[in-house]
C-alpha cells in the first residue's frame, strides 16, 4: 500500500467501493487494490520528432511499474511543436500548451486519485507543463525526458533545426546556393528527439536533473539510443519507491533546489524561456522566487559549457563529455550548488554526485573548468528601465558588445517585421520593436526564431537590436531582449514607442531605455487606447484573459 495518508485513502476507498467494478473491466484483480495507482502521463504523438519516439519509453515505464508492484494508469497529454509552428499563428499555442499540459495532468491525477505520476515528454513546453502539474498535485512524481535528437550533417557541418532557420536569411541574402539550402533543410533533423542544442527542451530537462526531479544523465541521452529506454525503466522503479517513501515534489522543489536548477541553466548557456518557466514552476510549488533572483544567480555562476546556439556543440556532445552531472560536480566543488538538497532517489544531490570526477576530461572542449569559463558571469541578464520597469530578459552570450542605441523600427506583428528583414529594409544600427506579442497581447507570447534567424543569416545578428514583449526560441542568439513587461496590450511603455525613437539596450548597465522625455511618454500614454483582442473565443481568448505578466511567469492561476 502506498505510504501517504492520501494514498491509503485512495486504495482503501477503491477496494471498498463499487467503483472497483470498472477496474475489473480493465483486468484488475482484487489484490491490485492494495498497490499504488501510478499515473503515466504519456506525451507520445506523431506531431513532432520531439515526441514521436516516446511510446517505447511509456511501454517500458508501464512494464517496470507493474514489475515493481504498482498499477500503471496511462493517459495522454498534448504537445505543440515550436519548430513546426514557428512564424505562424500556430506559434501562439505553444506557451498555452504549457498550461494545457499542466491542466491535463492535474485533472487526471487528482480526478482519478493517483498515488504517483511519471511524466514523459519531449517538446519544449512538455517539461515545464509537466513539472507545474507535479508541483500542483504534490503526489510523488518524476520527469522522464524523451531525449535529444542527434545532430544532422551537410557537407561536413553539424546541423540543428536552427541551421534551417538561419539558412532562410542566407538564401534570401543571396549568399547561399539552392543546393545548400535544400541540403540543410532535409538533413537538419535526422532522428527522433528534441532539438539538439542547449535550446529550451534540453535546457529544461538539464535543469530537472539539478532540481532533483529527474535521474542523473537522463537529460542528454539521445532518444534513439537504448540507454534512454533503460533510464525510463529506472525512473519508474525510483518513482514507485518514492511513493512508498512518501517523497513528494514539494519536498524536493524548494528555493535551494531552484537555485541549483538555475545555476545549471546559467552554466550551460540555457534558454531565455527558462526564466518564464521557473517563475511558473516556483509559483506552482509555492516557493518564493522572483525575476530578480535570476539576476542574482547570473552574477555568481559562470558559463562553462560551449553549447549551441552561441557555442559550438550539441547535447549529445555534452553527454559524451560527462553530461549534466559533470557540470554539477564542478559547480558543487565551487560552492555554487546546494549539495544537501534531496532528490527523487531519496539521496542528496551531493550523494548522487559522489562518483562524478572532480575535473572534466582533458580530451573534450564542451565542459570547461571554472578557471577557463567561456564567460565569468551568466548569460541571462535581467534588464530594467522605462521601457520595461518590471524587467525583461536578454541573452548576452556570443556578443562582442551587448550595447546598442539606435532608431526604433516598430512592428505590431511578426509577419510585417519578417517581411521588412527579408526585403533588406532593416539596417545595421536599427532596433526592431515587436509588440502586442505578450501573454495577453499575442495572445500566447509567440517566439521570434524566424526574424532573429533571418537577421543572423543576413549578417545583422551583432548590429541590430530586437526588443519584444514576446519570447525567443532557445535557439536564438544575438542582440535580443524579450519578455518586456508590462506588455503593450496592458499599456506598457513598449506600446508607446514611435518609429524612429531612440532606444538603448545596455547589458553592461542592465538597462533598457526609451530615450524620450518623461513628459512625452506621459502624453502618449494619455492618448493611447488598447486595441481590440485578436481572439474572442476558444483557448487563445481564455489565455489572453487569464495570463499574468511575463515577469511573474505568464501563469493562469
Amino acid at each position: 500500500m502506498a505510504g501517504n495518508d492520501r494514498s491509503k485513502h485512495i486504495t482503501e476507498g477503491v477496494s471498498r467501493s463499487p467503483n472497483r467494478a470498472m477496474y475489473y473491466a480493465m483486468g484488475y484483480e482484487k489484490k491490485d487494490f492494495d498497490n499504488p495507482m501510478i499515473g503515466i502521463a504519456n506525451g507520445h504523438s506523431t506531431i513532432t520528432p520531439c515526441n514521436s519516439g516516446l511510446q517505447k519509453l511509456a511501454d517500458i515505464a508501464i512494464a517496470t511499474t507493474k514489475a515493481a508492484g504498482a498499477n500503471p494508469q496511462v493517459f495522454g497529454t498534448p504537445t505543440i511543436s515550436d519548430g513546426m509552428s514557428m512564424g505562424t499563428e500556430g506559434m501562439k499555442y505553444s506557451l498555452i500548451s504549457r498550461e494545457v499540459i499542466a491542466d491535463c495532468i492535474e485533472t487526471c491525477v487528482n480526478g482519478q486519485w493517483m498515488d504517483g505520476c511519471i511524466v514523459i515528454g519531449g517538446c519544449d513546453k512538455n517539461m515545464p507543463g509537466g513539472m507545474i502539474a507535479l508541483a500542483r498535485t504534490n503526489v510523488p512524481g518524476i520527469y522522464v525526458y524523451g531525449g535529444t535528437i542527434k545532430p544532422g550533417n551537410w557537407k561536413g557541418q553539424d546541423l540543428t533545426i536552427v541551421s534551417a532557420f538561419e539558412a532562410v536569411g542566407k538564401f534570401t541574402a543571396g549568399i547561399m546556393k539552392q543546393e545548400d539550402f535544400d541540403g540543410i533543410e532535409t538533413h537538419a533533423c535526422p532522428s527522433t528527439g528534441s532539438c539538439g542544442g542547449m535550446y529550451t527542451a534540453n535546457t529544461m530537462s538539464s535543469s530537472f536533473e539539478a532540481l532533483g526531479m529527474s535521474l542523473l544523465y537522463s537529460s542528454t541521452m539521445a532518444n534513439p539510443d537504448d540507454e534512454k529506454v533503460g533510464s525510463a525503466a529506472e525512473s519508474a522503479r525510483v518513482l514507485v519507491a518514492a511513493v512508498h517513501r512518501d517523497l513528494k515534489p514539494r519536498d524536493i522543489i524548494t528555493r535551494k533546489s531552484i537555485e541549483n536548477a538555475v545555476a545549471v541553466i546559467m552554466a550551460t548557456g540555457g534558454s531565455t524561456n527558462a526564466v518564464l518557466h521557473y517563475l511558473a514552476i516556483a509559483h506552482a510549488a509555492e516557493v518564493e522566487w522572483t525575476i530578480d533572483d535570476f539576476e542574482r544567480m547570473r552574477k555568481k555562476v559562470p558559463v562553462i559549457c560551449n553549447l549551441k546556439p552561441s557555442g559550438e556543440y550539441v547535447a549529445t556532445d555534452l553527454h559524451k563529455a560527462g553530461g549534466v552531472p559533470q557540470v554539477m560536480k564542478l559547480l558543487l566543488n565551487a560552492g555554487l550548488l546546494h549539495g544537501d538538497c534531496i532528490t527523487i532517489t531519496g539521496k542528496t544531490l551531493a550523494e548522487e554526485l559522489a562518483h562524478v570526477p572532480d575535473v572534466p576530461r582533458a580530451d573534450q572542449d564542451v565542459i570547461r573548468p571554472l578557471d577557463r569559463a567561456l564567460y565569468k558571469e551568466g548569460h541571462l541578464a535581467i534588464l530594467k528601465g522605462n521601457l520595461s520597469p518590471e524587467g525583461c530578459v536578454a541573452k548576452i552570450t556570443g556578443l562582442k558588445n551587448p550595447v546598442i542605441t539606435g532608431p526604433a523600427r516598430v512592428f505590431d506583428d511578426e509577419p510585417s517585421a519578417m517581411a521588412a528583414i527579408l526585403a533588406d529594409e532593416i539596417k545595421a544600427g536599427d532596433v526592431l520593436v515587436m509588440r502586442y506579442l505578450g501573454p495577453k497581447g499575442g495572445p500566447g507570447m509567440p517566439e521570434m526564431l524566424a526574424p532573429t534567424s533571418a537577421l543572423i543569416g543576413k549578417g545583422l545578428g551583432e548590429s541590430v537590436g530586437l526588443v519584444t514583449d514576446g519570447r525567443f526560441s532557445g535557439g536564438t542568439w544575438g542582440m535580443v531582449v524579450g519578455h518586456v513587461s508590462p506588455e503593450a496590450i496592458v499599456g506598457g511603455t513598449i506600446g508607446l514607442v514611435h518609429e524612429g525613437d531612440s532606444v538603448t539596450i545596455d547589458a553592461h548597465q542592465l538597462l533598457i531605455q526609451l530615450n524620450v522625455p518623461d513628459e512625452e511618454i506621459a502624453r502618449r500614454r494619455a492618448a493611447w487606447t488598447a486595441p481590440a483582442p485578436r481572439y474572442t473565443r476558444g483557448v487563445l481568448a481564455k489565455f489572453g484573459k487569464l495570463a499574468s505578466t511575463a515577469s511573474k511567469g505568464a501563469v493562469t492561476d
